[in-house]
């Protein structure tokens, strides 16, 4: 049995040394050239990420002088736009005032005339129930209509 295995034992070695321990060496070989090509690259990636550095730091420094203008202006602008916007405002309120001011005056004369209809109708009510009181009996009525008479003659003579 002994004899089988180390038959077995060398028939494998022999195998694996004329295609596997090959096929191995050449993949180590391969990886170790793939880790030294990866080496290379992230050297020079990180002199190009340094160069990289430089030209963001000189941009960043440019675009914070552009920030600076840009800033400048837009509160130029923005204080322009708020005074404008502040004259507007004092415009339309003035506006406003006017038209709120017309139109309480309108109001208040619609009222008074509301109130001097009902005085007026108040004062025909009152005068009609005084005139019912003091007509109530005909001797009242018919002297009533005499006097009438009388002034209406008066202001017709007067008028000739």
């Amino acid at each position: 049995m002994l004899f089988w295995m180390t038959i077995v034992f060398l028939f494998v070695l022999a195998i694996l040394w004329k295609w596997g321990f090959p096929a191995i060496t050449k993949m180590v070989k391969e990886r170790q050239n793939y880790i030294n090509d990866s080496l290379e690259k992230a050297h020079e990636a990180n002199e190009k990420l340094a160069n990289i550095q430089k030209e963001g730091e000189s941009i960043l420094q440019q675009a914070r002088e552009q920030q600076a203008a840009v800033l400048k202006e837009a509160t130029a602008t923005r204080d322009a736009i708020v005074a404008k916007a502040a004259d507007q405002a004092k415009a339309k309120g003035a506006e406003l005032i006017a038209d709120a001011k017309a139109e309480i005056e309108q109001e208040k004369q619609q009222a008074i005339r509301e109130i001097r209809a009902q005085v007026a109708e108040l004062s025909v009510k009152i005068a009609e129930k005084i005139v019912k009181e003091k007509l109530s009996t005909d001797d009242k009525q018919m002297e009533l209509i005499d006097k009438l008479l009388d002034e209406v003659n008066i202001t017709d003579q007067a008028n000739k």
